[in-house]
């Protein structure tokens, strides 16, 4: 780092807590895994074990844990470029190393004030609020204070490690036609789509594909169709989710005659279960079948734009912290929110579950 260079100002946080869902790391923790993920459903054991199938493909191991060691390292030398001294911890949702003793851990340390970094770049039940609820959980007892980052899935850094993916997964792509870009994210149920906060979990990913395919034209030259597909729907067949399903409408594209596609899977921040199970495997089989070029695009993991724009935003969110009024840039779309209205992405199954992170609806209207 240059003498010169002030170092950034993460005050008043005192440490970074990295918040992600987790993941089983062997086949013997599959099913206790997946009891965690649906615990409350009543859904007995054989049916968790038949749901972790797919996770027998890779030794039972999920690669979500992984990746957020390799963030948490790259993060971590990101800091020494900057001369940012804070530790940086780590608690998942639902396996070891779990939330509530990462917070008891930096309560331990003396720790007072953490800012945490979700795993999860958009507004919704699921990727928002629910891990709020679970950070209310793990700080109750405690003297700790949490702030987040805002959504930042329109935040420069993350585009731009996306329009990178897409740009080399075209060069891997043997076909002379033009392929059809098929952006990929979680299916959750309308239901819980309808009332996503933030400008909404739909408007916030068709924002991201336009600019994506924008900067991806504007970089080759080239014009492309984007659109926006779904993976990993769970839930009663008479349970409404987002459509359409990238399988479904990879049969419909065969039939209009698109020859080949890339996926591009903006719904995640690394390569997990879902991209390398969902999209890798079940995906590029249908594909293959319908005799479809088939490509897919790499997720941001540790893409240096989107390390250092995750460390911009820490900055941001500290100076917002203070009483000031940073920059917040975004790509495109509206900067997210620091803080959600209490009504916001509703429980539907525990409506009264708190969560930090929120502001008052009067607050939010003011």
């Amino acid at each position: 780092m240059s003498g010169s260079a002030a170092v950034p100002d993460l005050s008043p946080y005192d440490a970074v807590l990295l918040v992600s869902f987790g993941g089983p790391e062997a086949a013997a923790d599959v099913v206790p895994f997946l009891r965690n993920v649906t615990r409350g459903r009543g859904i007995p054991d054989e049916r968790l074990a038949e749901v972790g199938e797919h996770y027998s493909l890779f030794g039972g191991r999920s690669p979500i844990n992984d990746q957020c060691r390799a963030l948490l390292a790259a993060l971590s030398a990101e800091f020494d470029r900057r001369g940012i001294s804070l530790p940086l911890a780590w608690g998942n949702r639902n396996w070891d190393p779990y939330l509530k003793d990462a917070v008891a851990e930096l309560e331990a340390a003396g720790h007072r004030r953490v800012l945490a970094v979700i795993t999860s770049a958009y507004p919704s039940y699921s990727s928002c609020r629910q891990y709020r609820e679970n950070l209310y959980d793990a700080a109750a007892d405690t003297k700790i204070t949490v702030d987040r980052l805002r959504h930042y899935a329109n935040h420069p850094g993350f585009v731009e490690a996306s329009v990178d993916a897409v740009i080399e997964a075209l060069g891997r792509l043997d076909d002379a036609a033009e392929p059809r870009l098929i952006f990929v994210t979680h299916s959750i149920p309308t239901a819980m789509a309808e009332p996503s906060g933030d400008g909404g979990y739909e408007e916030w990913h068709r924002t991201v594909l336009a600019e994506v395919t924008r900067r991806v034209e504007q970089r080759t030259g080239r014009s492309f169709t984007g659109e926006l597909t779904y993976c990993s729907r769970s839930g009663p067949p008479s349970q409404p989710w987002l459509e359409p399903d990238i399988n479904d409408r990879l049969a419909e594209l065969a039939g209009e005659g698109v020859t080949s596609v890339v996926a591009v899977p903006i719904g995640f921040i690394s390569d997990h279960m879902e991209v390398i199970y969902d999209l890798d495997t079940e995906a590029a089989a249908t594909a293959e079948k319908l005799g479809l070029g088939f490509v897919r695009a790499g997720t941001a993991g540790v893409h240096a734009a989107f390390v250092s724009g995750l460390v911009d935003l820490m900055v941001e969110r500290a100076a917002a912290a203070r009483g000031e009024d940073p920059d917040r840039p975004v790509a495109a779309g509206h900067p997210g929110w620091y803080e959600c209205p209490v009504d916001c992405c509703r429980n539907l199954r525990e409506p009264d579950r708190p969560a930090l992170c929120q502001r008052s609806t009067q607050e939010a209207a003011q």
